[in-house]
């Protein structure tokens, strides 16, 4: 029963912090706040690089980024 009490309280504080705007933001919605956007690359492409297609900086390897060629976004190297 105390459970079911604290269950109760619980789902009432959720619907008035919702109420006010002060609801949390899932986890999805704060990586998609974090995307930065897919810019042109930088460095000379060659076909070889189509192979590592990216929709996102998250998609590549450490010390990558996803940018745009001719071929669409690929991963590529910072360095």
């Amino acid at each position: 029963m105390p459970s079911q009490a604290l269950l109760l309280l619980f789902l009432l504080c959720e619907l008035l912090l919702q109420a006010q705007g002060g609801h949390w933001k899932p986890k999805t919605m704060q990586k998609i706040e974090l995307i930065k956007e897919i810019e042109v690359c930088e460095k000379h492409t060659n076909i070889y690089m189509c192979r590592r297609p990216c929709e996102y900086h998250q998609d590549c390897q450490a010390n990558n980024i996803c940018c745009s060629t001719f071929c669409g976004n690929i991963c590529m190297s910072l360095q």
